[in-house]
């Protein structure tokens, strides 16, 4: 059985017009082809996750056998977000441009996720992600265009660069972006530009 952890990012729904959140509906529609596939979703626009705090970051760094109440009460949350991590085969993230980066939303879930000795290790001179063996899909949408590889605004893509990087990091080897440009174009361009990541995914997950 295939367990698919589904990130919605936006802070829009689908109904309010959300490109990224459809695109990855297609890719959750063709990786659930298989009879059994379960998928397990978090909409940090509905229920965002709190932003880490000063004990949250002290119990990251202190020692399993000396954990108080109050520091296990400050990782809860966090160890809750790990587990689902670990017990997904795949992640799908849905991610728009929010002034050149990830929502706020994301960013605080990945500061949940990303704990030593839990999803890294760090042994002084290497660092080793412990999420392995683990497919990631992520469907971005752009407000505006250029943002790929060679393009004029590419290098103001703190999106797909970023989230390569962290996912790379933590043990992720198999990581595909699907991606929609020009978003808050006329409604034809949008169309267009959607219609064409469907393909993508399509082409990209026929087989998967």
């Amino acid at each position: 059985m295939t367990t698919i952890l589904r990130i919605e990012a936006s802070s829009r729904d689908a109904a309010a017009g959300s490109v990224s959140r459809s695109i990855g509906d297609h890719v959750e529609k063709l990786l659930a082809v298989q009879p059994g596939t379960r998928i397990l979703r978090r909409d940090l626009a509905a229920s965002p996750i709190a932003h880490i705090a000063q004990q949250t970051i002290a119990g990251y760094y202190t020692r399993a056998d000396q954990m108080t109440d109050e520091l296990r009460k400050a990782t809860a949350q966090s160890d809750e977000l790990i587990a689902e991590l670990k017990a997904a085969d795949v992640l799908l993230l849905t991610v728009p441009m929010y002034n050149f980066s990830i929502p706020s939303a994301l960013k605080a879930w990945i500061d949940q996720i990303v704990r030593i000795g839990h999803t890294f290790t760090y042994d002084g001179t290497n660092f080793t992600g412990l999420v392995t063996g683990k497919r990631a899909y992520i469907a971005c949408s752009y407000g505006a265009s250029g943002y790929a590889a060679g393009q004029p605004f590419n290098a103001a893509n703190f999106v797909e660069p970023y989230l390569r990087f962290l996912l790379g990091f933590l043990g992720f080897s198999e990581i595909t972006f699907f991606s929609v440009e020009s978003t808050t174009a006329e409604q034809s361009v949008v169309q267009a530009n959607t219609a064409a990541a469907i393909a993508s995914v399509e082409a990209a997950l026929a087989a998967a």
